[in-house]
């Protein structure tokens, strides 16, 4: 599908967060569905003591958050496209201002907020219950492809197998 055509379907967050979050990373940090919108979209860790960042203090460490917005980040993208595609991080920038409070959830609210057609930019905050009392900020931009790279690597496969057979039949 190139990224021109339009969806048949639009991505819907909530519903795909149940396959999403039961799996993979997300389903290991334990990954929730908060809120979205047309291209944003709002995701939860729970507190877990599991993901601490320091042994003697109950907060949660920094690289379950920034995993947080990432996943927020891709989640949004789908939404500003209305259609899931691949999407790679190539660069993801979080800025902290602050520890989580302890034992508490962290939220992170990522909105896609420009795309070309290879590129998407995001920025978002995460928080502990305040939106306006940020742990941290961050920008982001991501490589969208219009199709499944596994896909193209096997028609790529194919086309030189193809020449190669062609090329010893001698009609290439």
């Amino acid at each position: 599908m190139s990224n021109d055509t339009p969806p048949i379907q639009t991505f819907d967050p909530m519903k795909v967060s149940k396959m999403f979050m039961a799996r993979a990373h997300p389903g290991w940090l334990g990954l929730e569905y908060s809120a979205h919108g047309n291209n944003w979209v709002e995701l939860k860790l729970p507190w877990n003591e599991k993901l601490l960042g320091e042994p003697d203090r109950p907060v949660l460490a920094s690289g379950p958050i920034v995993s947080l917005l990432d996943m927020a980040s891709g989640m949004s993208i789908w939404c500003a496209r209305g259609t899931f595609m691949p999407v790679a991080t190539l660069d993801l920038r979080v800025d902290y201002q602050r520890p989580a409070k302890e034992c508490s959830a962290v939220w992170g609210r990522v909105e896609c907020y420009r795309m070309t057609k290879s590129a998407a930019f995001v920025r978002g905050t995460a928080h502990d219950g305040d939106p306006e009392d940020t742990v941290a900020t961050m920008a982001g931009v991501f490589m969208t492809l219009s199709a499944d790279p596994k896909a193209v690597g096997r028609q790529i496969k194919a086309q030189a197998e193809a020449q190669a057979k062609a090329k010893e039949t001698g009609n290439g």
